[in-house]
């Protein structure tokens, strides 16, 4: 059989078992879950075998920095996940909920309730922690779902599904409804970017080679793509908290995206404060390239130049630009950013309220790190992605935004006039 006729087999499993999955029981889903959660837990050793293969393929391809940091699976991280997983079985059953009622004059009562998508298909790279927050969360939501990551975490990919579907079989349900597509070839993108009668929607999650790769899809996108994040430092900000707020944004875990690669400071206060930031974000291994007024203030800073305010390094490296008033800030992170997550540290209410109305983020901050915008910190227990879309979900996607809706209307012989 060829990638075509292997991925449409695939896929074809995945709607067999959608049916199943859409009328399982919320006890049925939360006893795969906490089964899962016992699984990863019980499979810490496997786990790391299996990613350690991905790690030295990554490092014989002289990949390395960040890239290697998004394979990686330690213990602290397969916790995580475990953690997410128990987080998620916790949380309540977003499908059969009645998101409004009402009644008509005639009598006629409307419900609006949330059902489940059908089949959801998730393409990602790099991150296998993606592997099972994706199937906790699309299956806690009455899909099934169809997994296809990058072939940098092939390995540790594998065995995550495996456990998926080991749980999901011993608790009665299909294990057709966590599908992994095993092959990397890039053909298999084609092939489920056309099949709208298989798939109901995808959640893409990586770069602009993934995005090329689904241009001109017939099925539905919901994607998760660039991770631009800006903080702007106002002139009425406490600097001694900016300065927490920035180290954390940009040095607490630069491969991910919700991490600050612009960093925004109003000229009033950059005199005072570039320099003792600089010293301890350059002792933190961070790189600074600055315009011309922050290279004033920091000896060391490289000169930034257009591509640099453009780019998501995903790296410890920042840029960074002294700005003269917070409509030049909200301008630029309207130029420049993605539309995912970006903060402003001030003191003063009506810059941030003006900073919260006009900044078109799916995330705003006000005197906080932009590293929150992640589903398990927003109390979903995990995340399928951050849309910068806006339709139909925008932010980290938890269970709520994997559910449609449908209308239910109950009578007592009503007909219309």
């Amino acid at each position: 059989m060829n990638a075509e006729a292997d991925t449409i087999a695939a896929l074809r499993r995945a709607r067999a078992a959608a049916q199943r999955m859409a009328l399982a029981t919320t006890a049925e889903k939360n006893d795969f879950l906490r089964r899962l959660a016992d699984t990863i837990r019980g499979s810490r050793a496997e786990i790391v075998r299996a990613n350690a293969t991905d790690l030295e393929r990554a490092r014989k391809s002289g990949r390395g920095g960040a890239f290697v940091e998004r394979l990686t699976l330690d213990d602290e991280r397969i916790e995580a996940m475990a953690a997410g997983v128990f987080q998620v079985a916790a949380l309540d059953d977003p499908v059969g909920t009645a998101i409004e009622k009402w009644t008509r004059p005639n009598g006629l009562k409307i419900e609006k309730i949330r059902v489940p998508i059908g089949v959801i298909a998730m393409i990602y790279e790099s991150r296998p922690n993606v592997t099972v927050d994706a199937a906790a969360l699309t299956l806690k939501s009455g899909n099934a779902v169809v997994l296809r990551g990058g072939s940098e975490a092939l390995s540790s990919n594998g065995f995550l599904a495996g456990l998926i579907a080991r749980a999901l079989g011993e608790t009665g349900l299909n294990p057709d409804a966590a599908t992994f597509i095993r092959d990397p070839d890039r053909e298999v993108i084609q092939v489920m970017k056309h099949s709208r009668e298989l798939i109901d929607l995808i959640i893409p999650r990586g770069g602009n080679a993934l995005k090329d790769a689904l241009q001109g899809s017939e099925v539905p996108l919901l994607p998760h793509f660039d991770g631009k994040c800006h903080t702007y430092v106002d002139r009425a900000a406490d600097l001694t908290m900016a300065e927490e707020i920035c180290i954390n944004a940009k040095c607490s875990r630069p491969s991910v995206c919700n991490s600050m690669e612009n960093l925004l400071v109003h000229r009033e206060v950059a005199e005072r404060f570039l320099p003792a930031l600089a010293s301890r974000l350059t002792a933190a291994g961070v790189e600074i390239r600055g315009d011309e007024a922050t290279r004033k203030y920091v000896n060391s800073a490289r000169t930034a130049t257009d591509e640099d305010w453009d780019t998501e390094y995903l790296d410890l490296i920042l840029s960074v630009k002294v700005v003269d008033s917070v409509d030049e800030a909200i301008e630029f992170i309207a130029r420049h950013g993605s539309h995912l997550a970006d903060a402003i540290v001030t003191n003063d209410a009506k810059t941030s309220e003006r900073f919260e109305r006009e900044v078109d983020s799916a995330t705003v901050y006000v005197n906080a790190s932009t590293r929150f915008t992640d589903g398990f910190e927003f109390g979903f227990g995990a995340e399928t992605g951050i849309s910068t879309n806006r339709l139909h979900a925008r932010g980290p996607m938890g269970l709520n935004e994997l559910t449609t809706y449908k209308y239910v209307l109950r009578g007592t012989g009503q007909v219309r006039a």
